[in-house]
């Protein structure tokens, strides 16, 4: 099987584009070469990338993984090119809610001091790997075990430290006068939950005694509406409580509540040493912090 690399930017391409058309001018070919050589890998990998339909463009499972090999060959060759000419790289640390909290600004500052020569780029990704999966970042912070994500085979990781945990109530809740809170006093209020990226879950309780009413948002921007317009409240990790500081917000420690673990995970067979770098300066971050 001889895959070649326009094929797989043709791929790409039409995805992010969200239109043959659109692809095309892109990639500066017209819409029919864009089709042929998405037909053409098609067909030497035996499988059905995209469904075309008059109105949607619909990626199959076969296209999302096809889709995400595609963007880290892609970006590995981009970034050989840049190498071998004596340029700049980067690598792309993906995170769904906040990044390292306390820790990002001095992640930022002590990265660029260690490896002038490769970039590191944030980026918010809503999604359960944040955007590991989808091939959109080479790294990514996670907060749930990666041993439970549909990809753990595929998936090396590293613990890199822990985060407490935080109650978050709007400003004018009477729980904002309180110092901390309880764990099991949430059993009376509405809790606003992010099942799919978020770091709080209702197995944090027992069974029966397990918050009566849930209310389900969308990402960070919606939690953070629904707890300032006192639709519910919210329990997430220090650094969220450290990054989104917001008018009408207010973090309360919870005191009896297990700790975050918090991870760094990559593509398995895409290790490459800076990745190792970024966990080994992550964990120190981590670990100064408990000292």
């Amino acid at each position: 099987m001889n895959v070649e690399l326009r094929e797989l930017r043709c791929l790409v391409a039409i995805v992010d584009a969200g239109t043959f058309t659109d692809a095309g001018i892109d990639l500066g070919m017209s819409q029919a070469a864009v089709s042929r050589n998405l037909a053409a890998l098609e067909g030497k990998l035996g499988v059905v990338l995209l469904r075309r339909t008059t109105r949607q463009l619909q990626v199959t499972d076969a296209g999302q993984r096809a889709l995400a090999t595609a963007r880290r060959i892609l970006l590995a060759v981009d970034g050989l090119a840049v190498e071998a000419a004596g340029g700049h790289t980067r690598i792309r640390l993906g995170y769904a809610w906040s990044a390292v909290g306390a820790h990002t600004l001095e992640l930022q500052r002590r990265w660029a001091a260690a490896f002038p020569h490769i970039e590191l780029d944030l980026v918010r990704t809503h999604s359960a790997s944040a955007g590991l999966r989808e091939g959109h970042v080479d790294v990514a912070i996670l907060r749930r075990s990666p041993e439970s994500t549909a990809d753990a085979g595929r998936l090396g990781w590293a613990k890199i430290g822990t985060e407490r945990r935080f109650w978050a109530v709007g400003t004018d809740d009477p729980w904002a006068k309180r110092r901390s809170i309880a764990l099991s006093e949430i059993g009376a209020r509405t809790l606003a939950i992010d099942g799919r990226t978020g770091s709080t879950t209702l197995s944090l309780w027992p069974t029966d005694a397990r918050p009566a009413a849930t209310l389900d948002i969308g990402d960070i921007d919606d939690w953070l509406i629904a707890i300032a317009s006192g639709r519910a409240v919210g329990m997430t990790s220090e650094a969220t409580a450290h990054q989104y500081r917001r008018p009408g917000v207010l973090y309360r420690p919870v005191r009896d509540a297990p700790p975050i673990d918090v991870y760094l995970a990559w593509i398995a067979e895409d290790a490459a040493e800076a990745r190792f770098a970024l966990r080994d300066l992550l964990t120190e971050l981590y670990g100064a912090r408990r000292e």
